[in-house]
């Protein structure tokens, strides 16, 4: 994983997905969430390193809100690009 993005692992209800994606997004800079798998309502959040803590005040105020949980790591990228190339460990490719 790149040094400059953390990644958060999250499983929502599937009606929550957008609220995730719109909280995140809506702090700019933050970082970006995306949907691993929609049936299964896994995303991740790649959250800039230099906004942990605003990441994680967002969290604290989601679980106020909504039922959200901080998974593992699923076993692969599923079919989202953005997270295989991030993932890459072979920097030729």
């Amino acid at each position: 994983m790149t040094g400059e993005l953390e990644p958060i692992f999250l499983r929502v209800a599937p009606v929550d997905i957008a609220l995730v994606k719109f909280l995140f997004e809506s702090y700019e800079g933050v970082g970006i969430v995306r949907t691993l798998d929609r049936r299964a309502a896994v995303v991740v959040a790649l959250i800039s390193r230099d906004f942990l803590e605003v990441a994680r005040g967002v969290l604290g105020w989601l679980r106020e809100q909504i039922a959200i949980e901080e998974i593992a790591p699923p076993p692969d990228a599923g079919e989202d690009w953005l997270l295989r190339i991030l993932w890459r460990t072979d920097p030729a490719g």
